[in-house]
């Protein structure tokens, strides 16, 4: 199968590192830094605590015990284990919270400018991405991001300072025996920068693979209908369950390559504990250190070696996270939809021009639309007809500038749409489209889609629609629920009410691609009695197959192979005998058979 597109870009041009996160991350971090500075605080002042305990054992075990015990050292020793546990208790909760604050308020930020980027950018990414990528970048991988800022920056800063006060402390007890611990801190380094390298390669492949099982759930889900009739169930389950498979495969490629860093760390430390334990008893008979100087030193090497092993089992989710940050990223430096020019209008008078435009998709050699010039009158009823692949609906879509022209110049009112801010220009326009698009909201909501419904131009644009009595009889009327893409309507009532939202819009310039396609006679009947009446003193451009819709055009427009080959009334088109004459004869006879 096909690899769907990818967000994924290295971040400012380079591989992907901590570094660069940081960076990118930076914008979101600094309104929030005093936030950060009392949360790294608070995990100072739990990592200190770490330290206290060994350092009570000392004077525990050298002074409590014994014939020569001190009292003062049997009362206050238990005392301060206790307010060590109080200390450490309130900074742990106090650094997990306000970290945590920290975290969720870069998640919300991070993921509104992912949704508002991809709201805005052009309708060529559309096209190039799948929306299973999309959607795993908006709400999946972000959490990833989440992961990162919570546990692994916890983990980096709280075990780093219990590391280092630990450390020190072994300095400060034996500094001979803490420079064996000290040999073996580089080759933990080394070790888990080989490491890393691998978890970062299996961490790019795995997530390919997770947006290409993302990807036959959206097929197989969209598509369940073909599924079904085909009895394809085998084959979607054969295909999830080998992509399946190849993700668990770099799943466990990844547990191995990760989980070998720890029990490696553990040997290591295990060398220096032997080593540690031989020199201290060599320097126990040479009365050069004490029962609790001894105690207290194995037992901050002890309590050094939890931090560091998870300081070594953050470098997985790390990885993962540094993955899931190209996808992001990726998706906010995509490139806005061209804002155009400052030009706007109240209201478009509808006159409409093509200048020899040609548009060509991507790498394809043949242009699909090649130097086509026609002009349209404002008010005028302008029909494209011809074979499927001629250019209709791609010339449609360069109008409301869903695409830029190769070449030529379009104009509405005599100015270059370009010139023209783009919202400006979309907002003297009303399009239906063959694949009809409904949002799961409420009827009147559909209806005034991009603006506050206002109830009787609703129930006006639905009567127009041949609409009002289905919404009539349903439970709330025209605030009842339609769910996703219109799923509790029938093929025809989505269409209409399709329809019903362009006439809501009052627009003077339409778009009607396909616009009856779904329709049966009688509903056929109904809607183009309120087109017509809708498009007087309106521009239309109207895409038909079938032709008997458009024989009240004013004119119609053959093409084929992106030109247009014949321009003119229905009749004179019929009289000429050429190519619409030949699209009209086979769609009589196929209607009379």
């Amino acid at each position: 199968m096909e690899t769907p597109a990818t967000l994924r870009k290295a971040i400012g041009g380079e591989q992907t590192s901590a570094s660069s996160v940081m960076r990118r991350l930076w914008p979101y971090v600094k309104p929030l830094i005093w936030v950060i500075v009392l949360g790294v605080i608070s995990m100072g002042v739990s990592a200190a605590t770490d330290a206290g305990i060994p350092a009570l054992l000392k004077p525990l075990l050298d002074k409590g015990f014994g014939a020569n015990a001190s009292n003062h050292a049997k009362w206050y020793v238990p005392l301060a284990v206790i307010g060590l546990a109080l200390v450490r208790g309130i900074s742990q909760y106090a650094s997990g919270y306000l970290l945590s604050y920290v975290s969720n308020r870069i998640l919300l930020q991070l993921r509104l400018d992912m949704f508002e980027r991809m709201i805005h950018t052009s309708t060529s990414f559309f096209q190039r991405e799948t929306a299973s990528t999309v959607i795993n970048a908006i709400v999946f991988e972000v959490n990833q991001i989440l992961s990162v800022l919570t546990s692994v920056m916890i983990t980096l800063v709280r075990d780093s300072l219990t590391v280092i006060f630990l450390l020190g402390y072994l300095f400060y007890l034996n500094w001979r025996l803490t420079l064996i611990v000290a040999v073996i801190l580089p080759g933990i380094g080394w070790l888990v920068s080989k490491i890393n390298r691998r978890l970062r390669r299996l961490g790019r492949e795995q997530q390919t693979l997770t947006n290409e099982l993302s990807y036959i759930v959206e097929e197989t889900v969209g598509g369940y209908k073909v599924v079904k009739v085909h009895n394809g169930e085998q084959y979607e389950i054969n295909r999830f369950t080998a992509m399946s498979h190849r993700l668990r495969g770099y799943a466990m490629r990844m547990t191995v390559a990760g989980g070998l860093a720890q029990p490696l760390t553990q040997v290591l430390a295990s060398v220096a504990l032997a080593i540690v334990i031989t020199i201290a008893v060599l320097q126990s008979a040479n009365n050069q250190t004490t029962v609790g100087g001894f105690v207290a030193f194995v037992t901050s090497m002890l309590l050094v070696i939890s931090p560091l092993k998870h300081l070594i089992d953050v470098n997985q989710p790390l990885q993962r996270g540094m993955t899931a940050a190209e996808l992001i990223f990726g998706l906010i430096d995509e490139p806005r939809e061209p804002a155009g020019g400052t030009r706007t209008f109240t209201h478009a008078r509808g006159e409409i021009e093509f200048r020899d435009v040609t548009f060509t998709y991507g790498a394809v050699d043949r242009p699909t639309l090649d130097r086509v010039s026609f002009k349209a009158s404002p008010g005028e009823m302008i029909a494209l007809a011809g074979p499927s692949g001629s250019g209709k609906t791609t010339l449609v879509n360069l109008l409301p500038r869903f695409f830029a022209p190769s070449g030529g110049q379009i104009l509405v009112d005599g100015v270059p749409i370009d010139e023209y801010d783009v919202h400006a220009l979309r907002s003297q326009m009303a399009m239906v489209s063959q694949d009809v698009v409904l949002f799961n909201d409420t009827v009147a909501a559909n209806v005034a889609y991009g603006s506050t419904p206002d109830r009787a131009r609703v129930e006006a644009a639905l009567a127009a629609a041949n609409l009002a009595d289905m919404v009539a009889a349903m439970p709330d009327g025209i605030d009842t629920m339609i769910g996703g893409n219109g799923m509790r309507l029938s093929g025809g009532q989505r269409q209409r009410l399709a329809i019903a939202r362009a006439i809501y819009k009052d627009a003077p310039i339409l778009i009607l691609d396909e616009a009856t396609s779904a329709l049966d006679s009688e509903s056929e009947r109904h809607v183009q009695a309120a087109l017509e009446t809708l498009m007087k003193g309106r521009t239309t451009l109207v895409i038909a197959h079938r032709l008997s819709t458009i024989e009240r055009a004013d004119r119609i427009l053959v093409m084929e192979a992106g030109c247009i080959v014949e321009q003119g009334s229905h009749d004179d088109l019929l009289r000429h005998g050429g190519l619409y004459a030949h699209l009209h004869r086979i769609q009589y006879q196929q209607q009379a058979a």
